[in-house]
């Protein structure tokens, strides 16, 4: 890098920690550092959503996606839409109504301490295995750019992301999660700008070429759809699911929304964002095919293209750029597991008892936890980004089904709930051996749940009439 990239990488660090800093000062209790006030602007918080959900995932793992194949990756970011909209009218109401402080309260609410405390365990398990993968896929890009081993990258990122977040809370969060998102998409539209400009083919030949290798589909007509997981069905009901699930049972998305004015804007929110992932999906694959044409294919180590080009070719300054770029977005993700991880704890576990200093305690032993975890995992023959979410697949749709059961008008006993819950985990792990296309996960364990659940429940309040007899 020249002294120039170095300037830029430096200017953005130092940047980020002292926002932090300085949003650290209007933190006077533990509401405020998990909440910032309920008055954030809802443009503020679909950004930061977007940021916390793609994060560098979209930067390493979806260029490789169009470089090594085709669009039909988008999909999944058409049910991811769909799913956005059916949180915005379905969950959202209910939280909003009870104005709570996390999620799980509202399972709290309806079945008892103890559910609430099960479901934000699920949670928090699935949030640190799903964010350790994340925080991995950062590792791999800043090792590829400096040279640096992956643990060293792992652990250089996570120090830094610890100061501002430890500081200044959930504002902070969301207000640089915003800047930094639209620093890494300016990155990807600078760099398809960059590889437009110096390719010796128009823009029509280079499209026509794309489509002529296939390079450019989008729809998946495979009739496969219960063993492909990018089948267009298979694809668009599993991102719909997937969308339901990770923005309506998991905390960490759902406090984005929290933190809004009132229901309305959050909608705008959770809905607007939807539309943001499907173009920045566009601009990244669209980015990965360029390369791809511009390499002329050459074999490059998967989930490393983008960052393999952004080394090699990019010039001076843009680069630096797109590396600043990246590490935004290493950094949003990892600082928004954080706030998260340490506000369900505080919330759902300790019952909201948490000083200021305690919740910052809290927040740096989840930071320590993400670090360990990432420097277990190590990449394998899967796309990142494919890893990431088929372990969220995993529990998102026992969640999911505990919600829609709390909608219900029906008394359920715990231990019907408790059942159908570990119910509906465990038949992931038998869909997987099955060799089931990982979008369908979801589908069949919130089904799996509420049959579950229901018939549990049924059996064991018409043995306790039979008893009163």
């Amino acid at each position: 890098m020249q002294t120039i990239d170095l300037a830029i990488i430096i200017l953005f660090l130092i940047g980020n920690t002292l926002f932090g800093l300085w949003h650290g000062k209007s933190n006077t209790n533990s509401r405020d550092y998990f909440h910032g006030g309920h008055n954030l602007p809802w443009i503020v918080s679909m950004l930061s959503i977007v940021a916390s959900e793609t994060s560098v995932l979209t930067f390493v793992s979806v260029p490789g996606l169009a470089y090594r194949g085709d669009w039909t990756f988008l999909q999944l970011a058409m049910g991811y839409i769909v799913g956005r909209i059916l949180v915005s009218f379905v969950l959202l109401p209910m939280y909003f109504k009870h104005g709570v402080s996390s999620i799980y309260e509202v399972i709290g609410i309806r079945f008892g301490t103890g559910m609430q405390k099960l479901a934000a365990i699920v949670f928090l398990v699935t949030r640190t295995l799903g964010d350790a993968i994340r925080f991995l896929a950062a590792g791999v890009v800043v090792q590829v750019v400096t040279g640096w081993s992956l643990p060293l990258s792992i652990m250089i990122i996570g120090i830094v992301t610890l100061v501002y977040t430890l500081s200044g809370g959930i504002k902070a969060v969301i207000w640089l999660e915003s800047f930094q998102f639209a620093l890494y998409l300016l990155g990807g539209i600078l760099s398809i700008v960059f590889l437009l400009h110096i390719m010796d083919k128009s823009l029509p030949d280079i499209y026509s070429s794309l489509v002529r290798t296939g390079k450019m589909k989008i729809i998946n007509t495979d009739t496969h759809i219960l063993t492909n997981p990018l089948s267009f069905f298979s694809a668009f009901i599993g991102g719909t699911l997937l969308s339901l699930s990770s923005h309506g049972v998991d905390y960490m998305m759902v406090q984005r929304v929290l933190g809004c004015r009132d229901l309305r804007s959050a909608r705008k929110a959770m809905i607007g964002s939807g539309f943001f992932v499907f173009f920045q999906f566009s601009v990244f694959l669209l980015a990965g095919s360029l390369i791809s044409v511009f390499m002329h294919g050459a074999s490059l180590e998967k989930d490393r293209e983008f960052a393999f080009f952004i080394v090699h070719y990019l010039p001076a300054g843009l680069k630096g750029l797109l590396i600043a770029g990246v590490l935004s977005a290493a950094m949003s993700t990892h600082s928004s597991a954080i706030n998260a991880l340490a506000s369900s704890t505080v919330n759902d576990i300790m019952g909201g008892k948490a000083s200021l200093g305690f919740s910052r305690v809290i927040s740096f032993c989840w930071a320590i936890l993400l670090i360990l975890i990432a420097l277990m995992f190590d990449t394998s023959n899967k796309a990142i980004v494919m890893v990431g979410l088929e372990i969220a697949s995993f529990t998102y749709g026992g969640l999911l089904g505990l919600f829609l059961l709390s909608k219900s008008k029906r008394s359920f006993h715990p231990a019907s709930l408790g059942v159908g819950l570990v119910a509906s985990m465990g038949i992931v792990f038998f869909l997987k051996f099955l060799g089931l296309a990982w979008t369908w996960y979801i589908t069949i364990s919130v089904l799996v749940n509420l049959i579950t659940t229901t018939g549990i429940d049924m059996t064991f309040f018409k043995k306790r009439a039979q008893k009163s007899r």
